[in-house]
């Protein structure tokens, strides 16, 4: 077991060109997908429609169903990836799909804010960038895309650019968090601000479970 702590601050690896505009939440993970009660098995339902036929077969032509596509790490798309409805599903889905990282010039703004939350990077560059990477790892499967979060800057076989991340987006990922460890990063203020609030407003506290109980007991 190594002693290091893990490098949170860099994602290599495969790329593979997701040719759409206007990738929505339900493309990224159909509805069929959404009916359990925990994450288990998303990553079954992750653009099925495109990676599938009507009777479940698998496309061979698609670039995730390809063998020397296997792998992906990253996906390089068009704009708008991610628009539609509120779906956390298809963030936790690409992740169990083992995807890392999305470039594409622009993205839902709702799946932006789930994705960053969760520690699925999403970066944007120009428009004409993301078309020549696109070109780039269609034509070599080899070709490999670095992403160096602690300097906001990208490594790709068509040149190097940096890229723009918020504060608390950056340190989270630096650090490993997702949203909820941040929140837990406060949790004794969090703690003493309830102790006090119950203090000074003691008839607020618990009130469901009061009326409830009160109710039940009639």
């Amino acid at each position: 077991m190594s002693d290091h702590a893990p490098d949170h601050s860099h994602i290599a690896g495969k790329a593979a060109a997701i040719r759409f505009e206007n990738l929505d939440t339900d493309q990224i993970i159909p509805k069929q997908f959404l009916r359990g009660i925990d994450k288990a098995g998303l990553d079954k339902g992750i653009l099925y429609d495109h990676r599938f036929d009507a009777s479940g077969q698998p496309r061979p032509d698609f670039v995730l169903n390809r063998p020397e596509y296997a792998g992906t790490s990253i996906l390089v798309s068009g704009a708008n990836f991610g628009c539609g409805s509120s779906r956390e599903h298809a963030v936790w889905g690409l992740q169990q799909f083992g995807i890392r990282a999305v470039l594409a010039p622009s993205y839902g703004e709702i799946f932006y804010s789930n994705a960053m939350n969760n520690r699925l990077l999403l970066i944007m560059l120009p428009r004409e960038v993301i078309e020549s990477l696109m070109n780039a790892v269609d034509a070599d499967s080899a070709n490999e895309i670095a992403i160096d979060i602690g300097t906001m800057h990208v490594k790709t076989p068509v040149g190097e650019f940096d890229f723009q991340l918020s504060d608390r987006h950056r340190h989270m990922f630096l650090e490993g968090l997702d949203m909820i460890g941040l929140s837990l990063r406060h949790k004794a203020e969090i703690e003493r601000f309830a102790d006090g609030y119950w203090s000074a407003y003691p008839w607020t506290q618990n009130v469901a479970r009061r009326t409830r109980d009160r109710l039940g007991a009639t």
